[in-house]
């Protein structure tokens, strides 16, 4: 335990909320607190927020954190922030923000994504280590300059999530090279902007952030941001990376061939490495550790299918976790466990937002398969989750096939709560899965603030001394061999859906 009240904030701005950590100085947990935030959806396929957002709910999530802990913002000694990946917010003169911020789930640059693939893929692949998909910030700043000109010949600067509630704290505008990486508008070999793809835009190189290390110091606290948040005037801002860099960090991923697992609003799968592996069907991102690097496949619909889940069907579980004592999903869960591995022959496939990993199709939707009259809505509870470990398990074989092995698997995420999720992940894989205590963002980016002010010498050491397990969780044989026969008829149930599936969207979207 600290002798001082001396503590250290990590803050993880997610594609559904706002979560803080606060740390002692010797790397244990004091407490955390979330806050969700609203997506907006104008359209089929559009995915938006407002920058505003961020910073409110940031300061609602520091005063219950303070008060649920008993600490006193000015015990916090320094701070760092991480954010989802791709989301830019342009701002004009005085700092404006201009538009919504187009989040990374959003798949309007189909087309775009189509045309630069065919006129320069090979390029943007050399250059970035990665294929474009509707992801990307590139492709989601050229639908802007074809569809909203005004908008982008306005623009100063360019921000990403987390350095706009950075500079909301500091006035200072800058980025790490592993954000950078994220845009697919930046060199991965010499980790600079790339001025030829950026040309694509009709941006100047000057409304791109200069590229600092995720642990250099911003600025520090600025009194107005003191006034609002209620934090120390003057206390170190550290600059931070991405959600997913500090969760390799929150899970003690920080060697090759340590895997993730993550269960969060998407899902994702990540080895790490000691170079880039550029693969069509993968992303490439530096790690920020002894310049090692970590490769993803991921999944667009992880904990946000479950939370529509529970949306849509769990009426009665919300009503009830009101006067048990118990979340919704607890409840939800409690119903999956009853029913058998593989919910009786009921599928579902999670794509509620199309799907990246392995098939890089926006056509995609989500579908049960496979009801009848025997099945009640525990079945389609369970189905959920055993559709979204199939989904995982699609995205671990992209990495596969490129010819990395997992040494070990770590669960991390929202999702990672459920016991019963744990449990079929582990099962489907069929590994034994590792569960950090602490395996979220805000942990890691807590870890981050340290090591910027000097507390610990560097990031991994910071992970050795701080990131602790709870006990692994050893998959069932049986239950692992049954769900590799279920999982090879989710497969078939995709390739047979997924040219409907196009039919529908050039039906019910493009024939509007």
């Amino acid at each position: 335990m600290a002798l001082t009240p001396e503590s250290l904030l990590g803050v993880d701005l997610g594609t559904g909320g706002c979560k803080l950590t606060l740390l002692d100085t010797e790397g244990s947990i004091i407490g955390s607190s979330f806050t969700e935030y609203r997506t907006s959806y104008p359209r089929h396929g559009w995915s938006e927020q407002n920058p505003e957002d961020w910073y409110q709910t940031f300061r609602v999530t520091l005063a219950r954190l303070l008060t649920e802990t008993g600490r006193r913002g000015p015990d916090i000694i320094a701070l760092a922030v991480d954010g989802s990946t791709h989301n830019a917010v342009l701002t004009g003169k005085g700092g404006a923000v201009l538009r919504p911020c187009i989040m990374w789930t959003d798949q309007r640059s189909m087309a775009q994504v189509r045309d630069l693939e065919q006129r320069r893929g090979d390029e943007i692949f050399r250059i970035t280590y990665n294929r474009v998909n509707p992801t990307w910030t590139l492709p989601q700043l050229l639908w802007l300059r074809q569809n909203e000109p005004a908008v982008l010949d306005r623009v100063e600067r360019i921000f990403f999530t987390k350095d706009y509630l950075r500079y909301r704290f500091t006035g200072t505008w800058e980025t790490d090279h592993i954000d950078a990486q994220g845009s697919l508008l930046f060199d991965g070999g010499t980790r600079q902007w790339s001025a030829e793809l950026i040309g694509e835009l009709g941006l100047s190189l000057s409304a791109f952030p200069p590229i600092v290390s995720p642990t250099a110091i911003a600025g520090p606290l600025t009194a107005a941001a003191a006034r609002e948040s209620g934090l120390r005037e003057g206390i170190p801002i550290v600059v931070g990376t991405t959600d997913t860099a500090v969760e390799n960090y929150s899970a003690g991923a920080v060697s090759p061939g340590q895997g993730i697992v993550k269960l969060a609003t998407a899902g994702n799968v990540c080895i790490m490495a000691d170079r880039p592996h550029p693969i069509p069907r993968g992303f490439n991102y530096p790690h920020g550790v002894d310049d090692m690097w970590y490769l993803m496949a991921a999944t667009n619909s992880c904990a946000s299918a479950n939370r529509w889940t529970r949306d849509t069907l769990g009426r009665w579980e919300v009503d009830a976790a009101a006067l048990s004592g118990k979340s919704a999903f607890q409840l939800m869960d409690e119903e999956a466990a009853q029913v058998p591995v593989g919910s009786d022959g009921l599928f579902f496939h999670p794509y509620l937002l199309g799907e990246r990993a392995p098939y890089f199709d926006p056509y995609l939707r989500a579908s049960f398969v496979g009801a009848t009259m025997s099945h009640r809505k525990a079945h389609f509870y369970r189905a959920v989750l055993e559709g979204v470990a199939y989904s995982l398990l699609d995205a671990a074989q992209v990495l596969a096939e490129a010819g990395l092995s997992f040494r070990d698997l770590r669960i991390i995420g929202g999702g990672a709560k459920s016991a019963l999720w744990r449990r079929i992940v582990a099962d489907v894989m069929g590994m034994p899965v590792m569960v950090p205590k602490a395996g979220d963002s805000s942990f890691g980016s807590a870890l981050v603030a340290g090591v910027g002010i000097g507390l610990f010498p560097d990031v991994r050491t910071a992970v050795e001394l701080c990131v602790r397990f709870a006990e692994p969780i050893s998959p069932d044989p049986e239950n692992h061999e049954k769900y590799g026969r279920y999982f090879t008829l989710y497969r078939e149930i995709h390739d047979a859906l997924a040219p409907v599936e196009k039919r529908i969207h050039e039906t019910f979207v493009q024939g509007k």
